[in-house]
C-alpha cells in the first residue's frame, strides 16, 4: 500500500466506480456522467470550454496568488488567473504543433486541441488562498487537525471544483463535463489510496516517490478518495494507460512547466528581485569549476554555501530522479545558455520601464517560449516517469535550470518567507474559528449557508461509499464537517481569506467587509 508524505499507510481499496451505464462510458471521451441537453447544440469540447470559462470559480484566479499576492503594492505581478491564460495559449499551440506533425507523417491529429484549451483553463481552479503557501497549509492542518487522511491537494481540489463543487443547470452537481476533459485535467491520475500493486508493476511516476524504507508514498495527487470514482470513469472513456496522463492532460502539464519557468523571470526581473550578482556569482562559481564539482562527494555538496553549490545540486537530484533523461552535457549547455542569456544579458541591465527594457525582455521572454513549445514532441511510454508528450532533453534541461533560478532567488529570500508565515495564520485561524463556530450549538444556525451546503454534499458522498469503505455515521459526520471547512476556505480569494480572518476575530472595521460572499 502507498503512504502520504505526512501520513499513516491507508487502504488500498478503490470506491465503487460512478454508476453511469458502463458501455456508454468505456472507449468513449465525449461520455458525460449524466446525460446534457447542451450536446445538442455544439461539439461536446466546446460546451465544457465555455463551462469553465465562465466558472466563478476560474473568475476567483484572478485574485488569487501565483507566487506573490496580487494585493501587494509595487510592480505587476502574474496571478492564477493570468498564469492560466499563458499556460492555455502555450497548451493549445503545442497541440496543434504535435496534430500538424502527425498530418504531415500521414497520420491523423494525434491530440484534440479544444480538449487541451479546456484543461489548460481548469488546471489551477483548485489552488486557495496565498498559491502553494495556502496550499502546503491547509493540507497540514487537513490532516492534523481536522482528521482528513487524503489531506488538501490543490491538483484534487480542481478535479472535486469540477466535478462536486462548481453547478450547471442541469447536473446535481459539478459541471458535467466529458470524459476526456476530467481526464485531461488530471496531471496526477490517482488518490492517496492508489494501489501498491499497480506502482510496483509500472513503476513510480512524478508525483509518487520511494523512499529509503522501500514503501512508496504519494505526494501528489489529482482526486481525494471521495472524487475518485468519476476519476476512474473519466479515464475508462479516454482509455488511460494505469497511472498515466492522457495525452492531453500531458501537453496541458507541459505548457504549465514552460510558462512556470519563463514567466516568473519576467516578474521578478521587472521587480528589481532578481538581483543579478548573487546569481551571476552562483552561475560562474558553478561554471569555472564544473569539473571539480562533479568529483565531490554528496554529503560535501549538500552542505556547501558557496556559489555553484545549489546548481551543482540541482544537476546531480536531476541525474537521481529522472536518469532517463537526465545528461551532464546536456545540463552544462543549459547553465551556459541561462548564464548568457539571461544572467549576463538581460540581469545585467536592470529594468527601468523604458520601451527598450521592454522589448528586450518581450525578445527573451518570446525566444525561450516559442524554443520550448517547438520542442516539444509524442513519446513512447517506456518510463514511468515520462508522459505520453514531452520536451526534448535540451528543452527540459533548459526548463530546469530556469526554475532553480526561481526557486533559488526568489522562493528562498527571507522577506518572503516573514509574509508567508503570516499568511499561513490567516489560513489556520479561519480554519479553527469556523470549527468552533459549527461546534458552538447556541450559534451554529448563523454559520454561512455556504459552508453548511459544503458540508452537506461531502456528507452525501460518504454516504455514497461502499460498504467497506463507508465511515460509521458518526466519522462521516466528522469527515464531513472537516471537507467542507476546507472547501470552504480553499474557495476564498486573497483579500477574501484576509477579511474572513480578520472579521472573525472580531476587528470592527472588517464586519461589512465580505457581506453576502460568505
Amino acid at each position: 500500500m502507498l503512504h502520504h508524505e505526512t501520513t499513516p499507510p491507508v487502504t488500498d481499496a478503490h470506491p465503487e466506480r460512478v454508476e453511469v451505464e458502463r458501455d456508454s462510458v468505456i472507449g468513449n471521451p465525449a461520455s458525460r456522467i449524466h446525460p446534457d441537453r447542451d450536446d445538442a447544440r455544439a461539439d461536446p469540447w466546446s460546451i465544457d470550454l465555455e463551462r469553465i470559462q465562465f466558472s466563478p470559480y476560474f473568475s476567483r484566479l484572478s485574485a488569487v496568488t501565483q507566487v506573490v499576492s496580487p494585493s501587494i503594492g509595487g510592480a505587476p505581478v502574474h496571478n492564477r488567473l493570468t498564469h492560466t491564460l499563458k499556460v492555455s495559449a502555450i497548451a493549445r499551440v503545442v497541440a496543434l504543433q504535435l496534430n500538424t506533425r502527425s498530418r504531415q507523417a500521414g497520420e491523423g491529429d494525434v491530440c484534440n486541441a479544444t480538449v487541451v484549451e479546456a484543461a489548460a483553463y481548469a488546471h489551477d481552479l483548485g489552488h486557495p488562498p496565498f498559491g502553494h503557501l495556502g496550499e502546503s497549509t491547509l493540507d497540514r492542518l487537513a490532516r492534523t487537525e481536522l482528521g482528513l487522511s487524503d489531506g488538501f491537494e490543490g491538483n484534487a481540489q480542481t478535479y472535486r471544483i469540477l466535478t462536486a463543487l462548481d453547478v450547471v443547470e442541469d447536473a446535481p452537481r459539478g459541471l458535467n463535463l466529458t470524459a476526456a476533459v476530467r481526464a485531461a485535467s488530471a496531471k496526477y491520475p490517482w488518490a492517496p489510496s492508489v494501489e501498491a500493486t499497480d506502482v510496483e508493476r509500472i513503476g513510480p511516476p512524478r508525483g509518487i516517490r520511494r523512499s529509503s524504507d522501500g514503501a512508496y508514498r504519494v505526494h501528489k495527487y489529482s482526486a481525494y478518495d471521495l472524487d475518485l470514482a468519476d476519476l476512474d470513469a473519466a479515464r475508462e472513456g479516454v482509455d488511460a494507460e494505469p497511472l498515466r496522463q492522457s495525452i492531453e492532460g500531458a501537453v496541458m502539464d507541459l505548457a504549465d512547466d514552460i510558462a512556470y519557468s519563463v514567466h516568473d523571470v519576467d516578474d521578478f526581473y521587472r521587480a528589481g528581485i532578481l538581483d543579478h550578482a548573487p546569481i551571476a556569482a552562483e552561475f560562474r562559481g558553478w561554471l569555472d569549476d564544473v569539473l571539480e564539482w562533479r568529483e565531490r562527494d554528496d554529503a560535501e555538496v549538500r552542505a556547501e554555501l558557496a556559489p555553484g553549490a545549489g546548481l551543482e545540486r540541482l544537476r546531480r537530484k536531476m541525474r537521481r530522479d529522472d536518469p532517463w533523461i537526465a545528461d551532464d552535457e546536456a545540463f552544462l549547455a543549459a547553465v551556459s545558455d541561462v548564464d548568457a542569456e539571461l544572467v549576463t544579458d538581460l540581469l545585467a541591465r536592470p529594468f527601468d520601464g523604458s520601451l527598450t527594457a521592454e522589448r528586450r525582455l518581450a525578445g527573451f521572454t518570446d525566444r525561450w517560449i516559442r524554443r520550448f513549445q517547438e520542442s516539444a514532441r509524442l513519446r513512447p511510454l517506456d518510463t514511468p516517469r515520462a508522459g505520453p508528450v514531452v520536451l526534448s532533453p535540451w528543452a527540459w534541461h533548459h526548463v530546469e535550470v530556469l526554475k532553480f533560478v526561481h526557486k533559488r532567488f526568489v522562493l528562498s529570500r527571507p522577506d518572503l518567507a516573514i509574509q508567508q508565515r503570516g499568511m499561513s495564520r490567516i489560513l489556520a485561524r479561519s480554519v479553527r474559528a469556523l470549527g468552533e463556530w459549527l461546534d458552538d450549538d447556541l450559534d451554529r444556525a448563523r454559520t454561512p449557508r455556504r459552508l453548511r451546503e459544503l458540508i452537506a454534499l461531502a456528507r452525501e458522498q460518504y454516504a455514497a461509499l461502499p460498504a467497506d469503505r463507508r465511515p460509521s455515521d458518526a466519522e462521516a459526520e466528522t469527515l464531513a464537517r472537516s471537507r467542507g471547512i476546507v472547501d470552504y476556505v480553499a474557495s476564498l480569494t486573497d483579500s477574501q481569506a484576509f477579511a474572513l480572518s480578520e472579521a472573525i476575530s472580531g476587528r470592527a472595521d472588517r464586519l461589512w467587509a465580505l457581506g453576502q460572499r460568505l
